[in-house]
This record gives C-alpha cells, sequence and structure tokens, in this order.
C-alpha cells in the first residue's frame, strides 16, 4: 500500500512537471508562431523531395514543362496553320444575336 502511494505520488509529481514545462513553452512561443514553423519545415521538407524527383526523372519533367508550354501556346500555333479567313469570336457573337438583329445593325 506505502509501494502505491510512492508510485501515485512519482506519477503526480511527473504530470506536474510536464504542465510546468508546457506552461513555460507556450510562454516562450506563441502558438501562432509555432503553427508558422511546422508550416516552415513542412513546406521545407516538400521542397527538397520535389527536388530530389526532379533530379531523378529529368526527361519526365522536360516533357512536362514542354506540354505547359505547347498548351499555353495552342491558339498562336493553330493561328500558324489555319486558314486565317474566320475568327472564332465573330461566330460565337452572330450565333448569340437573334436571327434579325445582326440584319439590322449593319
Amino acid at each position: 500500500m506505502l509501494e502505491d502511494k510512492a508510485l501515485r505520488d512519482a506519477s503526480l509529481a511527473l504530470v506536474k512537471a510536464d504542465l510546468a514545462k508546457l506552461k513555460t513553452d507556450f510562454n516562450a512561443r506563441s502558438l501562432g508562431s509555432r503553427f508558422l514553423d511546422r508550416m516552415e519545415e513542412g513546406a521545407i521538407d516538400v521542397y527538397e523531395e520535389a527536388v530530389d524527383l526532379a533530379d531523378n526523372n529529368r526527361g519526365v519533367l522536360a516533357t512536362l514543362i514542354a506540354a505547359v508550354f505547347i498548351w499555353f501556346a495552342r491558339h498562336p500555333i493553330m493561328a500558324l496553320f489555319g486558314d486565317g479567313e474566320h475568327d472564332d469570336g465573330d461566330e460565337r457573337r452572330q450565333s448569340a444575336e437573334p436571327d434579325g438583329a445582326s440584319a439590322r445593325s449593319e
């Protein structure tokens, strides 16, 4: 029975020490600064992983960059191969107007 009380007292002392440590730790740094530190560490880890993957897969990365470039340049590229006689924007405007509206405006 005395051993149980000694064990309880030791456990209580550990809990109180942990609480005191937590209080001093929270007083030293705010919750916001802790959050920012965690986010920064996570972002650094993600960046390092991305760099490692890019180093190991340069061909795939080059293909992806080329595909993105071609996607953004698709309209000028299509204009090079098109006949250039009509503009898609004009067709859309005319099809959105009622039948008689384009004739009246001319």
